[in-house]
């Protein structure tokens, strides 16, 4: 990349699935964000468009460019901006899921199988792809939503909430309830993630760390 994108390039990667990076463009737009390192072209039939990691990057840095400034560090995002789907972690402000969340939620989750058979290497979907592994809270959580676990809210303590490590490629998911804890594992083993049950030092509480299945 040695130039910034244009207006017309960047309005298509603002516009790209939230989800997957599916783009849609003119041609010579397409070629261009390609030749740019921000896309490519998907060797299979319809050979669709898709953003590459920097390409993500980029659409991201214009999602927090418009998005308000908070006024304190949150441990989880109170709201997204409009038109952007995003998985709940848990600790939102968000109201109860309704019809029209359960539809959103399947849709993404089909999208990112759909990224799956995409651009994994042999087409397998029951492994996360490359922009699993550079999303690895929002696909853990999805994964969570899709089977309809539910998230931990700003009050109360039952639910999961799904946070970044230290670790590469690993995120921890914590859920008070031992039993709603080992459906959460469940889930994302079935997901295509290796899930380990670990004991926090200080204050015995279990919790999870998983990572994407290389295999």
């Amino acid at each position: 990349m040695t130039r910034p994108p244009s207006a017309a390039q960047r309005r298509v990667i603002d516009a790209a699935d939230p989800v997957t990076g599916r783009l849609k463009g003119t041609e010579s737009q397409l070629a261009a964000l390609v030749r740019h390192g921000l896309a490519f072209r998907h060797p299979r039939p319809p050979h669709a468009h898709f953003l590459t990691p920097a390409g993500h990057r980029i659409r991201e840095e214009t999602t927090t460019a418009e998005a308000p400034a908070a006024e304190a560090p949150q441990p989880a995002p109170a709201h997204q901006p409009a038109g952007v789907f995003a998985a709940r972690v848990g600790g939102e402000e968000t109201a109860e899921a309704g019809p029209s969340r359960v539809r959103e939620v399947r849709s993404a989750w089909q999208g990112l199988l759909e990224l799956r058979r995409m651009t994994n290497t042999d087409g397998a979907v029951d492994r996360p792809c490359a922009w699993e592994r550079t999303h690895l809270v929002q696909a853990a959580a999805l994964a969570l939503e899709a089977a309809g676990l539910h998230p931990a809210g700003t009050t109360g303590t039952g639910g999961y909430r799904v946070r970044a490590t230290p670790q590469p490629e690993a995120v921890a998911v914590r859920e008070p309830d031992a039993a709603a804890l080992k459906e959460c594992a469940v889930t994302l083993e079935k997901a295509g993630w290796q899930v380990g049950e670990h004991t926090e030092p200080r204050t015995g509480a279990r919790y999870l760390l998983a990572s994407p299945r290389r295999s």
